[in-house]
């Protein structure tokens, strides 16, 4: 183990940087000191005094941060903002992922969870499958359900109502508020279509019917996939056929216009580049400025809304009347095992780690960033708690979209991992509900706390 003043942290995980980058000093954080070493880098001097005003940084701020040598003052300058967002939390949830069918009418080329129907290993699951899912959730001690699949070409728009409504009344027989977060904004567009809601000439009134049909059903939130890169070279080589960033963010404004909250996400390291990615981040935090903006909050001279500025008031749950808004960014790497472009050898651990700790510094108006274990692996999303992510997600138990290196559709880790992994980053672990709520419970018996 190696001994950091917030707490032990594993091996393997610190090595992803001590092998390659070794700070002369420590910080207070854990992190290694922006003073005092040989390669700092003076330029991030005036980025990081803004960064911590809580201002909003630049695209060629982004790049600095992308291009310097001095990776332990981008790692500290990012945790020194998540603790002052959070200062002694580190966030996870006791969820269940289920995919209702792999069947997909698109092939990205990303992508290896895809099937055609018939296809070897194709299925699609019925309400029966659904129940019984639902009910092991709930036994488990479960508060969300996190649902997403392939866009298939021949299930019924009535299937996907009926599929929110059997979670939401399955659990309610068994006496638990379980939160249904489903369907990715493609997803959403799909269903506008196989509805016959879905118009050239106006898309958003057959967004806002299906999200408010599923609404009624119980959806209570929406996850954050399928928004790749924000950019049409990167579209047209890796996911042509898929919703670009206008319709995207279509559905996530119009989700937020409905009281519901949503997240977001990157999927970095493959054929994009770095200024794409930044570009990516900034048209979410434009995005996030205007849901913050619905809520009350003044915009500066420029129309940002920061939340990193002092004594700037959080968004709620409480604030769902008056609309949703963007929870977290959850940065993912490409994964290229078993895909059309496994020919590519994926980000490194490093630069997992920045574009992570850029994400921090860029999305000034996102309340949390999400180390997602299942593709972090769980010893470097800890050492991210560290670099500015605050949240390690859940429990998950069955995840089939992607297997790092070679692992299963089951895929879990028990509460007890995700709290030690959270104190040895030298954190507090805080068990949330989606809505990053505090959960209390006695044994599976769960509640929201104060």
């Amino acid at each position: 183990m190696i001994t950091h003043p917030g707490g032990p942290i594993n091996s393997s995980a610190a090595d992803i940087i001590t092998r390659e980058v070794r700070p002369a000093t420590r910080s207070p954080s854990g992190i290694g000191h922006v003073r005092g070493r040989a390669n700092r880098d003076l330029r991030l001097d005036d980025v990081r005094k803004r960064a911590l005003a809580g201002e909003r940084l630049t695209l060629a701020d982004g790049e600095l941060l992308y291009t310097t040598p001095d990776l332990w003052a981008v790692f500290e300058m990012a945790d020194a903002v998540r603790r002052k967002l959070h200062p002694t939390a580190g966030y996870y949830n006791v969820n269940r992922h289920m995919n209702y069918s792999n069947v997909c009418a698109l092939s990205c080329t990303f992508c290896e969870f895809h099937r055609k129907q018939g296809q070897d290993g194709a299925y699609t699951r019925d309400l029966d499958y659904v129940r019984e899912q639902t009910r092991s959730a709930v036994e488990s001690g479960a508060t969300e359900m996190h649902v997403v699949g392939g866009l298939h070409p021949y299930l019924p728009w009535s299937y996907y109502p009926a599929l929110v409504a059997t979670i939401r009344d399955e659990a309610a027989k068994l006496g638990s508020a379980l939160h249904v977060k489903a369907f990715t904004a493609v997803e959403i567009v799909h269903l506008a279509k196989i509805a016959k809601r879905y118009t050239a000439s106006d898309r958003t009134a057959g967004i806002r019917w299906v999200l408010e049909q599923l609404k009624d059903a119980g959806l209570g939130s929406l996850p954050g996939g399928g928004a790749e890169v924000f950019d049409d070279r990167v579209h047209d080589e890796a996911f042509k056929g898929k919703i670009r960033s206008d319709i995207w963010l279509d559905v996530h404004q119009i989700a937020h216009e409905l009281g519901l909250n949503t997240n977001a996400t990157i999927l970095y390291g493959h054929v994009e580049d770095r200024r794409e990615r930044l570009v990516h981040m900034d048209m979410l935090r434009k995005a996030q400025d205007e849901a913050l903006s619905r809520l009350g909050y003044d915009a500066d001279a420029h129309g940002a809304v920061t939340l990193t500025r002092q004594g700037v008031e959080m968004p709620t749950p409480a604030m769902n009347e008056r609309g949703g808004y963007f929870q977290t960014i959850t940065p993912l790497p490409f994964v290229p095992d078993g895909s059309v472009l496994e020919r590519l050898p994926g980000p490194s651990g490093l630069e997992n780690l920045r574009t992570l700790a850029i994400a921090r510094l860029m999305l000034d108006n996102f309340l949390h960033v999400k180390a997602f274990w299942i593709m972090q692996t769980l010893n470097a999303a800890q050492l991210m708690l560290q670099c500015g992510a605050d949240d390690l997600d859940g429990t998950v138990v069955w995840y089939d979209i992607t297997k790092v290196g070679g692992a299963s559709t089951h895929q879990e880790v028990t509460v007890r991992d995700l709290q030690r992994a959270i104190r040895e980053a030298g954190f507090e672990p805080i068990e949330r509900d989606t809505l990053y709520r505090p959960v209390m419970r006695e044994g599976t018996r769960w509640w929201v706390g104060k």
